[in-house]
């Protein structure tokens, strides 16, 4: 089995869950898949040395001869929405062009970042012929509605929903990450028995709790220890609602003893720092992104971690960070559309969700889990539970080498 890969990031470029990727690398690889991937030359997240090593490299063999990188040049991505999308648009014609010659492939396989990536591959497909496996994380342009940056009706929604049925009408199995996803794409038309449900997963022996006393992070970035510390780690974009989070940790700044730990990179991360700089917030630290190396002193750091966002923003999405802040044994504090995310909060009793944009129950939450360290020991034990019964590299990983089988088998018939 010859997979081919049209990555619009591959390692190692820093993004939230670049780990997911490498696990089903390795997955595929061990089932006896080969995946042949292009890819531009990587730049998110890595230092100017780091960039330079990958200057002169076309080709790379990863997981022993399983998995086949061709790299091409391409410009590095800036802060300019133009020249990013620009950027985009330069690489889908690269990959296209290098996917409709690529040899002997026998099932193509496309990730939702960014969203053309879907009609390139059917456009890949109608080509060679072959089958095309779809894996939804970020359903485009529902997403783009909901920061503001598209109206829905207008001309950009438009172009959006008809990249979006194109990809959905040519692929001939969808992956999606929530049963919310599911009645999305089915309310706009997508057959049920095109679409599978398989939550993003943690690498439950990477992801685990670190004492604090030995979480080498405190020392690192000279955080007191004695504090109460409130984390949020991932993407700091547009729409996480950073300037709730801010406001928040302003109005909490009289109690010393609450802290806030910012891990992470994004196009927002600017205009926090200058925010926290101009009205002089103590008691926020940023910390940059750290290698995957150190995830679990990362996600150990808090006493209590964030899955935040604006209103409208998560209606279908359970960002997959979740799971990490569960597998590290710390409660989840949610402010969130209520979806999926609600109902296993709630249900696992593995931390606190309130709704998105909601400050005043998201201060009560802080102040509840802070006034009540014992809970946020229950809250931690309990969503590592959950992830140990449902949520293993394993047990996700397993899921997608089922679906590439399944379509491949249903190719020979």
């Amino acid at each position: 089995m010859r997979i081919l890969q049209l990555a619009g990031y591959f390692f190692p470029e820093k993004a939230a869950s670049i780990y997911l990727e490498e696990n089903r690398y390795e997955a595929f690889s061990n089932a006896g898949f080969k995946t042949i991937v292009y890819a531009a030359r990587p730049q998110r997240g890595l230092t100017e040395e780091e960039y330079k090593e990958y200057k002169n490299k076309k080709l790379e063999m990863m997981y022993n001869g399983g998995v086949e990188v061709h790299r091409f040049a391409m410009y590095r991505e800036g802060k300019n929405a133009v020249l990013r999308a620009f950027r985009y648009f330069l690489i889908s014609v690269v990959q296209l062009w290098k996917g409709i010659w690529a040899k002997d492939i026998d099932l193509i396989y496309v990730a939702s970042t960014p969203p053309t990536q879907g009609a390139l591959a059917a456009l890949v497909k109608k080509c060679k012929k072959v089958p095309f496996v779809y894996n939804l994380q970020d359903i485009f342009p529902d997403s783009l509605a909901g920061t503001g940056l598209a109206k829905k009706g207008g001309l950009l929604w438009k172009i959006g929903r008809a990249i979006e049925n194109f990809t959905y009408r040519n692929a001939d199995k969808i992956i999606v990450i929530s049963q919310d996803f599911k009645k999305n794409i089915m309310a706009k038309g997508v057959p049920e028995d095109k679409i599978v449900v398989v939550y993003n997963w943690v690498d439950q022996n990477s992801v685990k709790d670190i004492p604090r006393s030995e979480n080498k992070l405190f020392a690192m970035y000279g955080l007191d220890p004695s504090k109460f510390y409130v984390t949020y780690n991932g993407n700091i974009g547009l729409t996480q609602n950073m300037d709730m989070l801010l406001e928040v940790a302003k109005a909490l700044e009289a109690n010393e003893g609450i802290h806030f730990v910012l891990v992470g990179n994004g196009a927002y991360l600017e205009q926090v720092k200058q925010i926290v700089a101009d009205r002089n917030i103590s008691n926020v630290h940023l910390l940059p992104f750290q290698p995957y190396e150190d995830i679990s002193h990362v996600f150990s750091l808090g006493d209590v971690s964030l899955v935040i966002s604006k209103p409208g923003v998560g209606e279908n999405s359970v960002p997959s960070k979740t799971w990490s802040i569960m597998s590290a044994s710390r409660p989840v504090l949610a402010n969130f559309d209520e979806n999926e995310l609600k109902t296993i909060i709630e249900k696992n009793n593995c931390g606190i969700f309130t709704k998105a944009g909601d400050k005043v129950a998201f201060t009560d939450a802080i102040l509840k889990l802070y006034n009540d360290r014992e809970l946020c020991k229950e809250f931690g034990r309990n969503g590592r539970q959950f992830v140990m019964d449902n949520l293993t590299k394993e047990v996700g990983t397993q899921k997608y080498v089922d679906v590439i089988k399944s379509v491949a088998s249903q190719l020979q018939r």
